[in-house]
């Protein structure tokens, strides 16, 4: 007889969620675990808001965004007396497993839950800003992606109809892989990310002679983590002579119904995820790398610094400059 499996979602919610909770449910269940589902995070760890799944809680959920568990933030999970009131919980419902659907702080607070209870944990690598190391992608980056490229075409017609330069901030916290590949995808004339270097100078002489040719308008694409999104827009008016408009992106990015791509991803790392835990795996991360899945320990993840492709860097590099 199995232990007890628990999925929780947990950190920035981020499309993908949804369908790796009903995969993980299905296919837990398939092997023999009898699954709970964990309701706002590591909040519900603590509050003892967990439940033993039901077909009705999965049903109807694989092309919902965000996560119908909800998510989160409990600095209290850092208190080892909060931490013991969750293993409280889990261990008087005979919870002896868990899955976490997070970021790499989700998974860090995991690992010292397992390191003082010993209660095992398999995580799933999920939010838009791709920014966990030791994995190529995370759930929720393509639907966020394809959110960003609906907005920056439409933001294309206005700015071709006015001849206007439009500023577009999108979000990634530090790591700048959504406004890097969305600024590639989108044919966009600028893009600043914390990883290359920019020169507004050069960037100014070039825009001056396109816009001498018969350049109509421009797209710029900004990282959140440059702060550069305002100084941007008026620099472009000031300097380059172009009215300019700034759009932040903000939270829409995380939302939407998964695209085909995320909710695949999903399915293979939840099976991944039940299948680590299965195999006696105690805390490993599910990854994809190089067209490959696998997993890691969490130190190799937590203790390393993720870093975007350098074939990428490499393309948007003329956009920096």
């Amino acid at each position: 007889m199995h232990d007890g499996l628990a999925i929780l979602t947990s950190g920035g919610d981020s499309a993908g969620m949804n369908p790796a909770v009903k995969c993980a449910v299905d296919y837990a269940a398939q092997k023999g675990y009898e699954t709970h589902l964990v309701y706002d995070g590591l909040r519900g760890l603590l509050e003892d808001n967990i439940v033993p799944t039901t077909r009705e809680q999965v049903s109807g959920i694989i092309h919902r965004g965000g996560t119908v568990l909800r998510s989160s933030r409990c600095p209290q999970f850092y208190d080892i007396d909060q931490r013991r009131k969750a293993y409280e919980n889990l261990k008087r419902r005979g919870i002896g497993k868990l899955i976490v659907i997070g970021g790499d702080g989700s998974f860090r607070a995991l690992n010292q839950f397992y390191n003082d209870f010993g209660v095992p944990f398999a995580g799933i690598p999920a939010t838009i800003d791709n920014d966990i190391a030791g994995t190529d992608y995370c759930l929720g980056v393509d639907t966020a992606l394809n959110v960003i490229r609906d907005a920056v075409d439409s933001i294309r017609d206005t700015a071709s109809s006015f001849s206007r330069a439009f500023v577009i901030e999108v979000m990634g916290r530090h790591c700048g892989y959504l406004a890097l590949t969305s600024a590639l995808a989108c044919g966009a004339e600028v893009c600043l990310v914390p990883e290359l270097p920019y020169n507004l100078d050069t960037i100014g002489a070039r825009l001056k002679h396109d816009i001498a040719a018969g350049r109509r308008y421009v797209i710029a694409v900004v990282a959140e983590g440059t702060k550069m999104g305002d100084y941007l827009t008026r620099w472009i008016n000031d300097s380059i002579g172009m009215e300019a408009r700034l759009t932040v992106l903000g939270h829409i990015q995380r939302g939407g119904s998964p695209t085909v791509h995320d909710r695949i991803m999903a399915y293979k790392f939840a099976v991944a995820a039940v299948d680590a835990l299965d195999a006696g795996q105690t805390h490993s991360i599910m990854i994809y790398r190089d067209g490959t899945y696998g997993r890691l320990p969490i130190h190799k993840v937590a203790d390393s610094k993720y870093e975007i492709d350098p074939a990428l860097l490499k393309l948007a590099a003329p956009l920096a400059c």
